[in-house]
């Protein structure tokens, strides 16, 4: 694989909020770390703060054992089957027999003030390293929003004295709605920066960084900064093609899933990879690639009218399929996905395109061997 950035280059990290869906960016951050991406800067809104906290500290290792074992009960107060309704609740799994048994209990819930967070505020005493991240090499960014003055902030987080402010002000921008607001040690109370920026890219920018890679999480809480970005500031753009769930449906066997897929997820945008849902190497040519689509269609009995299957029937696919643009190559990766997904093979690794059109045969013949055995 030939990576597209410069590993000479030190770049600027963002990491967008998403709650439950963090432990996408420590997958991200692995693949970085494989491919020998330098860093030198890290802005974060809500857990992208927490886990930019950990980027900045350097503590891979600590990253991935604080979200390998995080329940819904590490971040809020409550007793464990309390929890794990939450979770299906948060998640959109919670049975409509049960949501109506349970829909009462959340309404008073919230007419308490919101969810308690005290687990989360002891989980991140043990896991935030203060003192790492004020003498840290790399620079540190948060956006929150206070309350009291009603303006978004952007933070430079090293610069702050004590421990308790570097605590407090990440954890102000991870406040989420849902959660019971409590003033901290100044006494103000501040709301989720996602409310004001949930893909912190401007403090990047205003802050003199061009080359910046930017993590997204998508269905989060929160708008993105609208902001004119200068022609010299270059920016690569890792997101997921599917659902992570929901925000706060925290559950450690689901945020290993998620780093898996954001490692890979970040394999295929900085070093070119093809596919939607899949990781495809490219070593054929367009010419291959329509030679293929051909030899498909004279399979199924439709190139009698050649013409016909090149100026009106592929396009049509490619608009079913959703290849808005790019070449023969690219409607092959997108019908070879299709009858991939079909077959359930797996999505997460890499494959050159070659090994994916035999995986993609050798599951369809499986397929066929089991359905003659039933």
């Amino acid at each position: 694989m030939h990576l597209l950035l410069d590993p000479d280059k030190k770049y600027a990290i963002a990491l967008a909020g998403g709650g439950a869906k963090g432990g996408y960016e420590i997958g991200v951050w692995k693949a970085l770390n494989e491919m020998g991406i330098q860093y030198s800067a890290v802005s974060g809104t809500s857990v992208g703060a927490l886990n930019g906290a950990l980027m900045t500290m350097r503590e891979y290792n600590r990253a991935v054992d604080a979200w390998s074992s995080l329940q819904m009960t590490s971040i809020i107060a409550m007793e464990e089957g309390e929890a794990q309704k939450l979770k299906k609740l948060f998640s959109g799994a919670l049975p409509i027999g049960e949501l109506r048994e349970y829909l009462p209990k959340i309404i008073d819930l919230f007419k308490e003030g919101g969810l308690d967070i005290a687990p989360l505020r002891n989980w991140m005493k043990e896991v935030i390293l203060p003192d790492k991240i004020r003498n840290s090499d790399v620079e540190l960014f948060v956006t929150t929003v206070s309350l009291a003055d009603r303006k978004g902030l952007e933070i430079k987080v090293n610069d702050l004295d004590s421990d308790e402010k570097i605590l407090d002000m990440l954890l102000a921008s991870a406040y989420h709605p849902a959660f019971k607001n409590e003033p901290l040690s100044d006494g103000k109370q501040y709301l989720d920066g996602g409310a004001f920026d949930s893909l912190p890219l401007h403090v990047l920018v205003e802050n003199g960084y061009k080359d910046i890679i930017a993590v997204k999480l998508t269905g989060g809480f929160g708008i993105e900064r609208i902001f004119r970005i200068p022609d010299d500031v270059n920016i690569t753009l890792i997101k997921p093609n599917i659902d992570l769930g929901g925000s706060l449906a925290f559950d450690s066997e689901r945020a290993l899933y998620h780093m898996e897929t954001g490692y890979y997820d970040a394999k295929k945008a900085l070093c070119g990879l093809y596919g939607k849902k899949y990781y495809i190497e490219r070593t054929l040519s367009d010419r291959n690639a329509l030679d293929w689509i051909l030899d498909r269609y004279e399979r199924d009995g439709k190139t009698d009218q050649l013409r016909r299957l090149i100026e009106q029937e592929l396009p049509s696919e490619a608009k079913r399929l959703g290849v808005k643009d790019g070449d023969y190559y690219e409607l092959m990766i997108a019908i070879l996905e299709e009858e991939a997904e079909a077959r359930e093979v797996k999505p997460l690794m890499i494959r050159t395109d070659r090994t994916f059109m035999r995986d993609v045969s050798d599951a369809e013949i499986a397929k066929r061997k089991a359905l003659k055995k039933e």
